[in-house]
């Protein structure tokens, strides 16, 4: 169990940065595996990711002014900017899907206090975990899983 949540630990941090990972498919795949509790899976999870978000808003705040993105990525990045000025904090509800980590980036980069950075993040992120327990789970009580 231990190595499971840990693996899970690790993928959902990542997810959580630039980098193109997933950490839905290892969550499933635990969950549907029955290797953890899934109040396990989903605090791991939760607060790894949270992490990792916290990792690249951190990179917002030390990087902004140092390079300036060019193509696709300076499209994310100004879309997000775009978001995040119309939306504000609240923008980082989104945190969770796709566009997310350039929101947090760009979170960083607009000096979003920390605090509240890590507390509507955090919601965000668990609230997306505890809707995909509740989809694995229901899923698979009908598939007679």
């Amino acid at each position: 169990m231990i190595a499971a949540l840990l693996g899970l630990g690790l993928a959902a941090f990542l997810a959580a940065t630039p980098l193109p990972m997933a950490s839905e498919p290892v969550f499933a795949g635990l969950q549907l595996a029955g290797s953890a509790p899934v109040w396990a899976l989903i605090a791991v999870a939760s607060l790894a990711n949270t992490a990792g978000s916290i990792l690249t808003w951190s990179m917002g705040r030390g990087a902004r002014g140092l390079a300036h993105p060019t193509g696709k990525n300076a499209a994310r990045l100004a879309q997000a900017e775009h978001w995040f000025t119309r939306w504000g904090r609240w923008s980082l509800l989104l945190s969770w899907a796709p566009l997310g980590d350039v929101l947090c980036f760009v979170a960083g980069s607009l000096r979003t206090p920390l605090w509240q950075f890590t507390a509507i993040v955090g919601l965000a992120k668990t609230l997306r975990y505890v809707v995909l327990a509740g989809v694995i789970g229901g899923g698979a009580a009908l598939i007679g899983a």
